[in-house]
């Protein structure tokens, strides 16, 4: 197994993907790390549908990426996640209407994250994605009203190897007890 900070100095977003399949165990593999994310009182509010149909892939890839940002690479994924959550009354309007926090944004997040890290534990590349159209894509894919869509995740074995890109150095991004 890596060390945890190389594995996750190593991911990077991948635009550049194999035509090669991702097998079922390793999506599980990536699955049953993301299930096990922590979540605002364990309400594990995630769904997570895996689309390799190449037909639904074309769909999301014509009828449902937002304009100006082109994303050609995505049509090569063999695999596109859609990251989903649960709403419930509780946690989607009540919490979040005194708290001011979307605690399913944050669960989603997690999790969404853990499957990343867990792809790349076994060399598959993948890339966050948030320019799409939210309607289109439960057109697309049958999902139900109460379900919020937040991301999507592209999938695959990547063509070359990415270069990391360059992070701030950790006394730009942290403070010590108070801001400055």
């Amino acid at each position: 197994m890596t060390d945890f900070l190389d594995l996750v100095k190593q991911r990077v977003s991948c635009r550049s993907y194999l035509s090669k399949d991702v097998s079922e165990e390793v999506i599980d593999y990536c699955l049953d790390a993301a299930r096990h994310a922590p979540s605002a009182c364990n309400k594990q509010p995630w769904k997570f549908i895996i689309v390799k149909d190449k037909s639904l892939r074309e769909q999301i890839c014509s009828k449902a990426l937002l304009p100006g940002i082109p994303m050609p690479w995505l049509k090569e994924a063999p695999v596109i996640i859609v990251l989903c959550a649960e709403t419930s009354l509780i946690t989607h309007t009540l919490a979040p209407t005194i708290s001011k926090v979307r605690y399913h944004m944050i669960d989603i997040g997690i999790a969404g994250e853990h499957f990343v890290l867990a792809a790349e534990n076994k060399n598959l590349g993948s890339c966050w994605i948030g320019w799409f159209k939210h309607k289109q894509i439960k057109r697309i894919l049958s999902i139900p009203k109460s379900v919020e869509v937040l991301s999507l995740i592209s999938l695959g074995y990547p063509k070359e190897a990415a270069t990391p890109t360059v992070k701030k150095e950790i006394s730009e991004i942290a403070y010590r007890n108070t801001w400055n």
